[in-house]
């Protein structure tokens, strides 16, 4: 597939962003609108109980953030105009079809999407293993499968990070996992044996009546132990490494590119210099 001028692309395109409530994707949605205003659409799938709360979310989280004051000012009073092309979906990337329960709309979906990019994601490095495996790494598969219901699909753009490379030192080719590789090559990684591991654990957990905060210890423990038993420094790029091995073995024929970003800080001048949200460092491994 050759793109030619990346804004011809876009022209006329319809969109799904995961986890549009993120600091990349925000960015991401900020830039895409202008640029390109004449995209048809833009699907937004957040976590929200039903279509209205998404839209709030979508709203109070997304669209009136200073992020989008350069914007505002360039369009005046068309400003909403621009913006009505943005769709808050209610969902979750963690579950079958996204979490959309909604017949109709998943149908649509289907019919009008052209770009899937998939940003959802936990970076914790030392967060729950059931949390991070069923984000990073079931997510991904349940994104690539939604893609391939999407009947004109042109591209997934599955976002990672350069970290699923782990601490090797020196010049680090860029190339795809082979499902089952591990970084330190001791032992086959079993992407199923995981998952079994994570259930049993948690219905043993909850069979004992453990109480909350326990299990919260022992899941982020878990999972901090088997990224380290595989030559990976942390259950985040453990858990997003996988989500690479799933999408890389079960994409078929589906146009797909991994973007592997380093240490996300602010913007360095688009569309505002410095602009930054939340509390960002470079945090030690």
């Amino acid at each position: 597939m050759e793109f030619g001028s990346i804004n011809k692309f876009l022209d006329g395109k319809t969109f799904l962003v995961t986890g549009a409530t993120g600091f990349i994707a925000k960015i991401f949605v900020e830039k895409l609108l202008r640029v390109q205003p004449n995209l048809k659409k833009l699907y937004l799938l957040v976590r929200a109980k039903n279509s209205e709360s998404a839209a709030g979310r979508v709203k109070s989280g997304i669209i009136r953030k200073e992020l989008f004051d350069r914007l505002r000012g360039a369009w005046g009073k068309d400003f909403d105009s621009l913006v009505s092309k943005v769709i808050a979906v209610a969902g979750d990337s963690s579950c079958a079809n996204l979490g959309v329960d909604d017949p109709t709309l998943k149908e649509q979906m289907w019919k009008e999407i052209d770009v899937v990019v998939s940003v959802a994601a936990t970076t914790k490095f030392y967060d729950r293993y059931d949390v991070a495996f069923n984000t990073n790494t079931l997510g991904a598969l349940h994104i690539l499968d939604f893609a391939k219901k999407c009947e004109n699909l042109q591209l997934l753009l599955h976002v990672s990070t350069a970290y699923v490379s782990g601490e090797k030192a020196g010049i680090i080719p860029e190339k795809t996992f082979q499902m089952g590789e591990t970084l330190n090559g001791t032992s086959k990684l079993d992407i199923d044996t995981e998952k079994r591991l994570i259930n049993e654990t948690l219905e043993d957990l909850i069979t004992r009546q453990v109480p909350q905060d326990s299990i919260k210890k022992i899941m982020r423990e878990l999972g901090d132990q088997r990224a380290k038993q595989y030559g990976w420094p942390n259950v985040y790029v453990f858990t997003k490494s996988m989500g690479e091995m799933l999408v890389g073995q079960w994409k078929g024929n589906l146009p797909v590119v991994v973007l592997r970003p380093t240490i996300v800080t602010s913007t360095l001048k688009e569309p505002i210099p410095g602009w930054i949200e939340g509390i960002r460092f470079q945090q030690t491994w």
